[in-house]
Formats: structure tokens, C-alpha cells, sequence
């Protein structure tokens, strides 16, 4: 996803020691030491955790919510991100065990000598929060009645906002910023994860690879106004990754044009819950995704992307979303990050299913869908601008 703000400064290493013998000036070893105090230590099992998921994250193989933790969809984006790139499957790890919330340990990372996960130069980086963070959050009802009645479902906190734009779970966010989330405000400093942001000011000019085909052939931009039973939206068919190679590969498509629909393809495991991006044949990318309940059954089989609408509205009827037949009492929502179906709705030739964001980025691989196939909003929108009208979907 092209990013709408330039990549922040690492974070700077403290050191107290003494240089060519010479001390500190005493304010300035004050400064140094306060700064130290405000910084909380990371474990260095967290910290390689860490720095093992922002390198898979900038490489579009998502491992969900950046936490510090090695499970779960972290081991499985690595084993795709392997795949992907010609290396050796690794052994499976054990099981992690199920604990009530923020693990305090991490699985042990297994030998990754052969990946250049040095190339994270930094893994934590300083943000500033910016007056459009701020601006981006409002009151969030939590009744649907209530929600109908608003024009854009904003962030409910600024900690909700950064979280988000960082990829990063909100309780770990916490840990990296002990006694800072509470009262945010424009100007306020927190340590992140040093990933490409997320910017929901950036979703509605998101570049779409039917909208690049019409301006090559020298059309004006492609914009169907159709609605799917669910969303509705502008309507066209569509990451950035850091890694050793995607920079390089990515240009390859701005050289020889966008790729066509028969040259991409998506699959959904409902096994592990991943969904992988494959071009000319090439695993490219995965990222987690949560899909049907028992009661509204993702549909298994193959299916074609018929559109992609950007921050669409969301029709919510409950009956529908409980049993699959229309009920009598709906309500439309109005888009924004606590929508629904989250920032963007990709369509499928099938009415009322669709791969689509949340407003609940907790929920992926935790829960269950209605039906549809659902990503955490930055990843959606990475997938959404490499994908058009006419790919494949295989749901198995």
C-alpha cells in the first residue's frame, strides 16, 4: 500500500558509558537518564519475536497483530514466507498453551540463519501522534441503532488509531508504552513497531490495478457503481513490503503493466485460516483471515472477484447474518475503520459474500465470520491493490 506519510527515524540506542575517558556533563547524563527510565526494557525473547513478525509483515506475509510472540499465525506466515522463497520447511513447533491474555513468554524462534532477518535494522521506532490521529477518533456507539444515526464510524481512542496503523495488538502497544495510552494527544511520543503504516486517509485513493489499466489504455479511471448486498461503495477491482526482494519485484509490474486477472489468484485454507496471493503462478503473499460459523458456512468452492469498493457502507441485518435469509429490520452503516466489513469490500460473484476488513482486528483467526472471509484492515488493503475483476477465488 502506498504510504501517505514518510518512514519515521529508528529509535536511538541509550548508552551510559564513558567515551575516550571522558564523562557526561552532569544535565546531560540527567537527560540520557530520564530518557532511559521512560524507555522500558524489552525481553530479548519479545524483541526477536518482534523483529522476526515486522520483517514477515513488510514482506506481505502477515502474522497477524504484532504482539512479540512467536505462534500461532506468526510460525505460519513463516512457513509461507519459506515456501515462498525456496527455503527448507522448518520442524513443526509444539503447540503453544492457551493462557488468558497477554502471554508473558513466547515459543523459542527455531534456527533462522538463512534469512536475513538483520535487514529489520530497527524494530521498535519512535512516533509522533499527529493531530489526524486524533482527529481520525470520535464517539463509537456500541448499539447498531445508534451507529446508523452517524455519518463515518470513526476510531473509539487514539490508542485504537496507532494501534491500528502500526499493526500492532493494543495490549503489547501497552507494554511498549507503560502509563502512556490513556490520555493521548497530538504531539505525544510512543515507541511502535517499525512497519509500513496504515493510513485510513489513504484508503479512498488507494491504487487499484483496473483503474491503472484504463489510464494505460488512456481511458478515464474505471469506477462501477455497483452495490453488493452487503457493501456498497466505488466499486473497481485491486502492499508495500520491505523485505530482501519485494521492492525490486513489485517494479516489475509498474514496467509491464498491471497484471491481468488469469495471472493472479487467491486461496483460502479454512484449515489454518490463511489466505495466499499467487501470481503467475508464485506464492507473493499470506495473511490471516477468519471465515464462516457453523451457521453462516463461508462457501467452499471457486468463485471471481466481481468488484472492490473502498470505505463501503454495510447494510446490517441481523436475520441475514444469523441464518442467512433476509429479515424485515436493517440498518445501514456508514464506512470508516469500526465498520463492519472494515475499509474495503471485495466482492464475489456470489451475493452477499466477500473478502472485507473488520473493526475488530482481535477477532481474526479468533472467531468466526458470517460467512464471509475476513482480514485485519491493513492487510485487506495491501491485498486490495493486487487484485481485479476476474480473479480467482478458491475457498477449500
Amino acid at each position: 500500500m502506498n504510504p501517505t506519510v514518510l518512514r519515521l527515524p529508528p529509535l536511538l540506542a541509550l548508552t551510559f558509558s564513558l567515551l575516550c575517558g571522558l564523562s557526561l556533563p552532569a544535565a546531560a547524563a540527567d537527560k540520557k537518564e530520564a530518557k532511559a527510565a521512560a524507555t522500558p526494557a524489552i525481553p530479548a525473547d519479545h524483541e526477536a519475536a518482534a523483529r522476526l513478525q515486522v520483517f514477515l509483515d513488510c514482506a506481505n506475509f502477515g502474522p497477524g497483530k504484532i504482539d512479540g510472540r512467536f505462534g500461532g499465525f506468526s510460525e505460519k506466515a513463516l512457513g509461507l514466507y519459506r515456501e515462498a522463497h525456496g527455503l527448507p520447511p522448518l520442524p513443526a513447533a509444539p503447540a503453544p498453551a492457551k493462557v488468558e491474555g497477554q502471554p508473558e513468554k513466547t515459543n523459542p524462534l527455531p534456527d533462522l540463519a538463512d534469512m536475513d532477518l538483520a535487514s529489520v535494522k530497527a524494530v521498535f521506532i519512535d512516533y509522533v501522534v499527529t493531530e489526524a490521529d486524533v482527529k481520525a477518533t470520535g464517539e463509537l456507539p456500541k448499539e447498531v441503532p445508534e451507529m446508523a444515526k452517524l455519518k463515518w464510524l470513526p476510531y473509539a481512542s487514539v490508542a485504537e488509531a496507532v494501534a491500528e496503523k502500526f499493526h500492532v495488538d493494543i495490549d503489547y502497544l501497552k507494554e511498549l508504552n507503560p502509563g502512556k495510552l490513556d490520555a493521548l494527544k497530538a504531539g505525544d511520543t510512543l515507541r511502535v513497531p517499525n512497519v509500513q503504516p496504515f493510513e485510513i486517509s489513504g484508503v479512498k485513493t488507494l491504487p487499484l490495478l483496473d483503474q491503472l489499466a484504463e489510464k494505460e489504455k488512456g481511458k478515464p479511471k474505471a469506477e462501477a457503481g455497483k452495490k453488493s448486498s452487503e457493501a456498497k461503495g466505488k466499486v473497481a477491482d485491486k502492499g508495500k513490503a520491505k523485505d530482501a526482494k519485494p521492492a525490486k519485484e513489485e517494479s516489475t509490474t509498474a514496467k509491464s503493466g498491471p497484471l491481468t486477472a488469469d495471472q493472479i489468484s487467491i486461496k483460502v485454507d479454512t484449515k489454518d485460516n490463511m489466505l495466499r496471493l499467487f501470481e503467475n503462478g508464485q506464492l507473493v503473499a499470506a495473511y490471516p483471515v477468519t471465515i464462516g460459523s457453523v451457521q453462516t458456512v463461508s462457501p467452499l468452492g471457486e468463485w471471481k472477484v466481481k468488484g472492490i469498493a473502498r470505505l463501503p457502507d454495510f447494510r446490517y441485518d441481523l436475520s441475514f447474518l444469523k441464518t442467512g435469509e433476509r429479515g424485515d429490520e436493517t440498518y445501514l452503516l456508514a464506512p470508516g475503520p469500526n465498520d463492519p466489513v472494515g475499509v474495503i469490500w471485495v466482492a464475489l460473484n456470489k451475493p452477499g459474500i466477500g473478502l472485507h476488513g473488520t473493526s475488530d482486528p482481535d477477532s481474526i483467526g479468533r472467531s468466526a465470520s458470517h460467512g464471509c472471509v475476513r482480514l485485519a484492515n491493513w492487510d485487506i488493503a495491501r491485498l486490495a491493490t493486487r487484485v481485479r475483476a476476474g480473479v480467482v477465488v478458491s475457498i477449500h
